[in-house]
């Protein structure tokens, strides 16, 4: 493990040349890594690990979508694809992949099937940290670890395929046989990360869901249609409102700004662009800091766990949702945006 500065704070981070995958797959050589839940992270991870050489299964309700989709990629029922029970009880260890709502509905019957000295893994600290709503409280005898990829199941795939990984972070919550953080960092390094930053289990979930709820998700649909509206009731066409809008941060400015950083952006832009620009970022700053400040409030009492559990519960919540989704979907800055991608330059 080696320290890392960030931003002249420290932090212990594990990469690859430290921990190799050879490493890994000795650490876990007598395991059967059981992959719960194959909807959004489920199928990355385990497909990445089953790449890496790690012997793995998948556990999934019989009958639905996300059974056919594991019988595509080549899970074979009774062999590597089993009921939930049966994966658990089958595992050493389990990777509880469900939706949050899936994984409050399956914990009864997972618990039951956990034995003495299996590590019990997350890749979001939400059951944990919020047992008391959640009902998730694991047994003294098990390891309980999390492994958060940065990122959606897809991307964590394709930059495996890449040849390339995605940072994660990882955390211990309970060591009950000693061995609970090389177990977490090998399975870090067999999903494919590039590297592992050290958290908590309240520290990710409460970042993660500032983080959806803010700049990655709810701030920046939020701001997009703002500014897309604006255009469009200044007389600006859906064409124009929606490049400068969405196509050209997402196409042009986000990659170059993942790959050098904004500094480098700002440095490297027009001198228009440059000057308005730091002008104008302290006021938008200075704007939604109140909102964060809510944000991170609402998430630390444990207020958006409860919104979100009440939600999922609902017998309708898939209904509803798909409403709230066609909205976006059929609104005409995204309806623009489907004619804008068919436009782009094949390859």
């Amino acid at each position: 493990m080696a320290k890392i500065n960030f931003g002249g704070v420290e932090e212990n981070v594990v990469t690859r040349e430290e921990f190799p995958l050879e490493k890994a797959r000795e650490v876990l050589k007598e395991e059967t890594i059981a992959i719960i839940g194959y909807g959004v992270q489920g199928p990355a991870q385990a497909l990445n690990l089953r790449d890496n050489g790690f012997n793995v299964i998948v556990g999934q309700r019989k009958g639905g979508a996300s059974w056919d989709k594991a019988v595509a990629d080549g899970w074979v029922p009774g062999e590597t694809l089993f009921e939930i029970a049966e994966a658990t009880k089958r595992g050493t260890v389990i990777q509880s992949l469900l939706s949050d709502a899936g994984q409050i509905a399956a914990w009864p019957t997972m618990k039951e099937q956990l034995n003495a000295g299996d590590a019990l893994y997350f890749s979001h600290g939400f059951a944990i940290t919020y047992k008391e709503q959640t009902g998730v409280v694991p047994p003294d005898n098990v390891d309980v670890i999390l492994v958060a990829p940065k990122g959606s199941g897809t991307s964590v795939r394709r930059l495996f395929l890449a040849g390339k990984g995605i940072n994660s972070s990882y955390a211990i919550f309970q060591d009950a046989t000693g061995r609970a953080k090389e177990r977490v960092i090998a399975l870090g390094i067999g999903v494919g990360s590039g590297y592992l930053f050290e958290t908590t289990f309240k520290g990710e979930v409460t970042s993660d869901l500032v983080g959806e709820r803010g700049v990655l998700m709810g701030a920046l649909a939020g701001m997009m249609e703002a500014q897309y509206n604006l255009l469009r009731k200044r007389g600006h066409s859906p064409s124009e409102a929606f490049n400068e809008t969405v196509e050209e941060l997402t196409q042009s400015l986000m990659p170059l700004v993942a790959e050098n950083g904004m500094d480098w952006m700002y440095a490297n832009c027009s001198t228009t662009a440059q000057r308005g620009a730091l002008d104008w970022k302290n006021r938008f700053r200075d704007a939604v800091a109140p909102v964060f400040e809510d944000l991170y409030d609402s998430v630390e009492s444990g207020n958006e766990a409860r919104i979100t559990i009440e939600a999922n519960s609902k017998d309708d919540y898939r209904e509803g949702l798909q409403v709230e989704l066609d909205e976006i979907g059929n609104s005409e800055m995204w309806e623009t945006g489907k004619q804008v991608r068919k436009l782009r330059p094949k390859k």
